[in-house]
């Protein structure tokens, strides 16, 4: 118990420590060469950065918008396409038994205009509402007056209306193009070469490759403007390689902290100080659907491991294929 507890304390002394260590600051070497401080000459390092070829996120319901009216009437078709499965499942059912009740109160007016009723009424009427909204017309019932024949007329115009809607909306749903790209859990701050850089990496889900993918890193801090106003801060952490022609499996992308670094001379303490966040966005054309996707994740410093890399995924066989090992893409390992 008192050597688990002595390794506890000396952990939590190490973690501290990091938290309060320049992101450029790099461990010694074990051969014990270098400074630990990054060569800009170092080219090796760079070469290996490009071997690898192959905002902690809040939901729209944590945000309150004050002055801002949503009305769902004046944005109805964007709503229905970012809503969820459930919801809109729920919200399309509910709506169809609503829209073929009134009906069917409709109809209640004149019962008796209505032939081949079996059920009670109003239960009876209701199916009825529903054969006439869908087009159905089982012939079982049918009306003999001029008001149900009016409604009818009305309803029947509104069920055609209606199914050209959401068969619309249906397919948008099924047809918005999505990227299925996998984001690592961690990002880690990799000191290979002896130069420190933020490194992230991605996937490709998928076995159609994504073709001409465009990445964008973008460090966000709340910082105080010179006129005493919190502001939301966006320094682009320029990337060794932003634009990957095909992306078929994996691929780590690299931020060197050069002196130039909005991440130069930053702590980890500070940084959550000022509620910094790595943002990254990926634009690219999936090859078989033709279409631009779109991808985003956000990191905050809590979950960037410092001297760190991540565990190499894709291997060759002894029979000349390659396997790329996904269970192990968001491990990392201390170096």
């Amino acid at each position: 118990m008192k050597r688990l507890f002595h390794h506890y304390r000396k952990r939590n002394r190490q973690g501290e420590a990091e938290r309060h260590t320049k992101l450029e600051d790099v461990a010694p070497e074990p051969s014990g060469k270098g400074n630990g401080r990054f060569h800009l000459s170092t080219k090796e390092a760079v070469r290996r950065f490009r071997a690898h070829a192959l905002v902690e996120e809040k939901n729209h319901r944590d945000v309150v918008r004050v002055g801002l009216k949503d009305s769902v009437w004046a944005d109805l078709y964007h709503h229905a396409l970012t809503a969820s499965w459930p919801a809109f499942a729920a919200i399309a059912v509910v709506s169809y038994i609503v829209i073929n009740l009134v009906f069917a109160l409709l109809y209640l007016v004149a019962p008796d205009q209505i032939t081949g009723l079996s059920h009670g009424k109003l239960l009876s009427l209701f199916f009825f509402s529903v054969q006439t909204l869908s087009t159905v017309g089982y012939g079982t019932m049918s009306p003999i007056g001029a008001y149900p024949n009016a409604v009818v007329s009305v309803e029947v115009f509104v069920g055609m209306m209606l199914t050209a809607l959401a068969t619309g909306v249906v397919f948008a749903r099924f047809a918005r193009p999505r990227a299925r790209l996998m984001f690592s859990n961690m990002a880690v701050i990799s000191n290979e070469g002896g130069i420190p850089a933020l490194c992230i990496r991605i996937a490709n889900l998928r076995m159609s490759v994504i073709l001409s993918v465009d990445i964008e890193v973008a460090l966000s801090r709340l910082v105080m403007s010179d006129n005493g106003h919190l502001v939301r801060k966006f320094d682009q952490l320029l990337l060794m390689q932003s634009h990957v022609p095909v992306l078929r499996f994996a691929f780590v992308m690299a931020h060197v902290i050069t002196p130039d670094s909005p991440l130069h001379g930053k702590t980890v303490a500070e940084l959550e100080k000022e509620e910094a966040e790595i943002i990254v966005t990926v634009t690219g054309t999936d090859e078989a659907l033709g279409q631009t996707v779109f991808a985003r994740t956000a990191y905050r410093f809590d979950r960037v491991q410092h001297n760190h890399r991540f565990v190499d995924i894709v291997l060759s066989r002894p029979d000349g294929r390659i396997t790329v090992d996904y269970t192990r893409f968001h491990d990392v390992e201390a170096h």
